[in-house]
């Protein structure tokens, strides 16, 4: 059988055309259909700019209604927040493969877990009985009852009502109903879901074949290892065998990665469904886009794989000293075209309504001339729109060639 042959630029457009970022903009009415290709929005509570989810919808929809994710949220019901690659927002018609999860965790998985969990059976009982009497509550409407405290090394030890809350919540015994702000209000599973919610029990396998090709589809081609890091991440028990079995099916190819005298190592898969697109882009319909990107959005979530396919190292430096940062606090990538060519550190004042631009890099190699610096400009305009700021403040810290036309 002949292995299809594609270019490292073809490879890098299709990764960035099934995340939706080329060409125009989505329209803001296939928020749904977005969120389904991408898998999963992953939730980060860091608001310097923006909530990290919002950021990633922004990057493919643009200045879109905040008000109508809240309503697949928590009107419709067509989303709800669990655990996929981290907490997320995961699609509620995804149900049955975020439900295997949830029997492992109730079944006794984790065991350090569930020797506590049994310590606190009594507290445990009282939460569900009190969220069955008085839901929706949040964290601070529980008095701890523990019996033994959860101790551990790191932030999460002593506060024993979120460990419980969150255990219940990767049982799938609890879910958030609502949140006000970024306080998490919890109720029963039962009362979280719609009607339609689809229940049928999977097969570990059947998840892992779903989810593998998810995965694939929305990373465009990717390596095992790379399907491993996306979508449910670590949770591909037997992937080798899964694959060789969607294979054997036609349901994914092998493809070779190659082209300016360099080869992709290692071997390469993309869905049989995405070969349309790929014949699209081979035939030279690419349109490019310029915008900006959470740290967790899901095109650079994999780190190893960012820094393979796009030669772009990028690491979160929240946790960082701020005297030892090398670029900031709470840095957006600038993605141009099928490049990653330089990231921003921006921190949006809300009382003063201004974005304040700290600095901007540039990768090198980076174009520096000024067609391309009107359209970083263009893209950070257009993320103070959303965030509702009326003005955008530079530091001198902009690389020379795009400087006139940031400044």
């Amino acid at each position: 059988m002949t292995i299809r042959t594609l270019t490292p630029t073809t490879a890098r457009r299709l990764a960035i055309a099934r995340q939706h970022l080329d060409g125009q903009p989505r329209p803001a009415d296939n928020m749904l259909d977005v969120i389904r290709d991408l898998g999963c929005l992953q939730l980060d509570p860091t608001s310097a700019v923006a909530r990290s989810h919002l950021l990633v919808l922004w990057s493919r929809l643009g200045n879109y209604d905040r008000a109508q994710l809240d309503r697949l949220l928590w009107h419709d019901r067509q989303l709800f927040e669990y655990w996929a690659h981290a907490a997320s927002i995961v699609l509620t018609e995804d149900y049955p493969i975020h439900a295997e999860m949830m029997s492992r965790y109730a079944n006794g998985e984790p065991a350090y877990w569930q020797k506590w969990i049994q310590q606190n059976a009594a507290f445990r009982d009282h939460i569900l009985n009190e969220l069955e009497k008085r839901g929706p509550l949040s964290s601070k409407d529980f008095e701890d009852k523990t019996a033994s405290g959860w101790a551990s090394t790191g932030w999460t030890s002593g506060r024993n009502v979120s460990r419980m809350l969150d255990f219940l919540w990767l049982q799938g015994k609890i879910l958030v109903k609502e949140r006000r702000g970024q306080t998490r209000y919890w109720d029963l599973a039962e009362r979280c879901l719609p009607d339609w919610t689809p229940r049928h029990a999977l097969s570990r396998r059947e998840v892992v074949r779903r989810s593998a090709q998810r995965a694939l589809r929305a990373l465009g081609v990717a390596r095992a290892n790379q399907i491993k890091q996306h979508f449910t991440r670590s949770r591909y028990p037997d992937l080798p065998s899964v694959l060789d079995e969607l294979e054997a099916e036609g349901r994914i190819q092998r493809v070779k990665i190659a082209g300016d005298g360099v080869t992709w190592p290692g071997v390469w898969y993309i869905h049989t469904d995405e070969l349309p697109l790929l014949d699209r882009l081979e035939a030279g319909d690419w349109q490019p886009r310029t915008t900006l990107l959470s740290p967790f959005d899901n095109l650079i979530a994999d780190r190893a794989r960012t820094e393979s396919m796009f030669h772009f190292e990028y690491r979160i430096e929240i946790y960082v000293p701020k005297d030892k940062r090398r670029y900031g606090y709470f840095v957006l990538p600038i993605l141009h075209g099928d490049r990653l060519i330089g990231r921003i550190d921006p921190l949006l004042d809300r009382k003063q309504g201004v974005l304040n631009i700290n600095a901007v890099y540039a990768e090198p190699g980076a174009p520096q001339d000024r067609d391309t610096a009107h359209t970083i400009r263009a893209a950070i305009e257009n993320l103070a729109t959303f965030l509702g700021a009326t003005n955008i403040v530079y530091t001198d810290r902009v690389p020379e060639g795009w400087k006139t036309t940031l400044r």
